[in-house]
Formats: structure tokens, C-alpha cells, sequence
């Protein structure tokens, strides 16, 4: 795939009627329904929505994926492989709020990333850093050491969403200076360090909406955006995939 890509994370939201309903406005519209646009759903939706985006050319992702691969005593978990039995093609790894409420650390990351590779699924690892750390000035350390999983896998099957957490849900944005300089050190470590690296894309997330899209897009090293609240409305989200298309 060639292209900016546009991932919406609906995390903890919609219920059935209201996720079918959202997910049939993206379909019906050129904009969305396209490649190079997905949307990361809850993990009850996930079924029903597979189906009703079958054939279309949104890509359905899961929230997370767990990280025990086989089929076993593991209550409450979804497989790999049972992602991709019902649509999945993409799987949010180490999502923020992953780890900072179920303590994720990076030994589960990466088996839940390779589980995910495996089974067929793009992996996408979710690094970045808090508010004191940025501070701190020790946000570049934070995040190599989130992406020091890579290091263990093929790059090349992977996608890397850099969300700071102090502009995830805040109405804070990352300045476009900002932006552009931890992807750029971003990609020159994975260039470093992980073998497959070279055609990694590199998604922004944290308060990306319709009003900043197209100059976060169009920042060097931005290859795409992984969209929190903005994704629930259609045509907010509309509005950043038709920047993303812009950008092509």
C-alpha cells in the first residue's frame, strides 16, 4: 500500500447499533472507504463489523491481541488468529492506555507482536512518552526503549504509531516541530536497529481532528495518523482521510 494511512481508534465506545451505524457512513463515503483507512473497533463489535466491511476497502483492526498464540485456558482472551477469522487485517500493540492501566511491559509486547505477525494481522506498536518526561528531556530515551522490540522482529511487517501521552484526549497537540523531529528519530532508529526498516511508516496520534490534520499529515516522516475521538464522528473523520488522500 502506498499512501498515508488513517487508523480511527474508537477505544471504549459506541455500542452495537451506534457502531454499525458509523461504520455505514465511512462506508457510503469515497473518502473513507478506501485504502489506506481503517478503523480500530471494540473487541465485541469486531465480528459483525468484519462482516459488514467485507469486500469494502476499510481495514478493520483490533485494540489489542493477546499474547498467548494458541487456543487454550486463557479466559477473556482474543487469539491472534481469532482476530484474523473475523476481519482483522491491523492489531494495536502497547497502546498508552495499555500500559499505563494493564501494566504492559515490553517482554508481552513483543509476543503479542509476533502472535499478531504470525496470524496475518500489521502489527501496530504505539510508543511515546508523558508530559514529565517530555519535560524531563528524556523523551527520545523513553521511546527507543519502547521501540526496542523491533529489534527482536521483521520491521518491515510492523507499523509504528508515535501518540506522546500528554496529547492523547487533552485537546493538546504536538507542535509541528515537535512532530517532525521524533519522527525523524524515530525512523533514523529503526534504520539503526531493526532489520526491515526502511518502509516502516510511522503514524502521529494525540488529538489529531479535522482543523489539524492536513499540517500534521503533511509534516516530513508523518506517514499517517492513528485518530482517537475525531474517528466517532463521521465527518470529522472523513475530513482527515481527505487530507490523508491529498497527500498521496
Amino acid at each position: 500500500m502506498t499512501g498515508k494511512l488513517v487508523i480511527g481508534n474508537w477505544k471504549m465506545n459506541t455500542r452495537a447499533d451506534s457502531a454499525r451505524k458509523l461504520a455505514a457512513a465511512l462506508l457510503a463515503d469515497a473518502e473513507t472507504n478506501r485504502d489506506g483507512v481503517g478503523i480500530a473497533a471494540p473487541a465485541v463489535y469486531l465480528a459483525a463489523l468484519g462482516e459488514q466491511l467485507q469486500g469494502s476497502s476499510i481495514a478493520l483492526s483490533s485494540q489489542d491481541v493477546s499474547r498467548y498464540a494458541e487456543d487454550g485456558a486463557f479466559t477473556g482472551e482474543a487469539s491472534a488468529a481469532m482476530l484474523a477469522d473475523v476481519g482483522c487485517r491491523y492489531a494495536l500493540v502497547g497502546h498508552s492506555e495499555r500500559r499505563q492501566y494493564f501494566g504492559e511491559d515490553n517482554a508481552a509486547l513483543l509476543q503479542k507482536m509476533r502472535n499478531a505477525a504470525a496470524a496475518g494481522l500489521i502489527p501496530v506498536l504505539c510508543v511515546g512518552e508523558t508530559l514529565a518526561q517530555r519535560e524531563a528531556g528524556s523523551y527520545k530515551e523513553v521511546v527507543a526503549a519502547q521501540l526496542a522490540v523491533l529489534a527482536e522482529l521483521d520491521a518491515a511487517d510492523c507499523v509504528i504509531a508515535y501518540e506522546p501521552v500528554w496529547a492523547i484526549g487533552t485537546g493538546k497537540v504536538a507542535t509541528i516541530e515537535q512532530i517532525a523531529e521524533i519522527h525523524a528519530f524515530i525512523k533514523n532508529w529503526c534504520l539503526q536497529n531493526a532489520a526491515g526498516s526502511d518502509k516502516i511508516r510511522v503514524l502521529y496520534g494525540g488529538s489529531v481532528k479535522a482543523e489539524n490534520a492536513e499540517a500534521i499529515l503533511a509534516t516530513k516522516n508523518v506517514d499517517g495518523a492513528l485518530v482517537g475521538g475525531a474517528s466517532l464522528d463521521a465527518d470529522s473523520f472523513r475530513v482527515i482521510c481527505q487530507a490523508a488522500g491529498k497527500l498521496i
